[in-house]
């Protein structure tokens, strides 16, 4: 039995607090799983840019600041 068929899910509609359970449970868990997922590619990607970004303006010899009046 893993960590999640044992965690209680509550969902807040207005006032009313309902536990989410059977087929909205696992479609809950299934879209945190994704949403996870897709922030993980998200970092991912921004971590990529960055890094490609920091290795051509050294590749440049210049800095970040340099860059932006270049490009102004």
């Amino acid at each position: 039995m893993t960590k999640s068929d044992n965690e209680k899910i509550l969902v807040q509609d207005g006032d009313t607090v309902i536990e989410l359970t059977g087929e909205k449970k696992e479609a809950f868990l299934a879209d945190r799983k994704l949403w996870a997922e897709q922030e993980l590619e998200r970092k991912t990607q921004a971590e990529a840019k960055a890094t490609a970004k920091a290795a051509l303006l050294t590749k440049l010899g210049i800095t970040a600041e340099e860059a932006r009046l270049l490009l102004s």
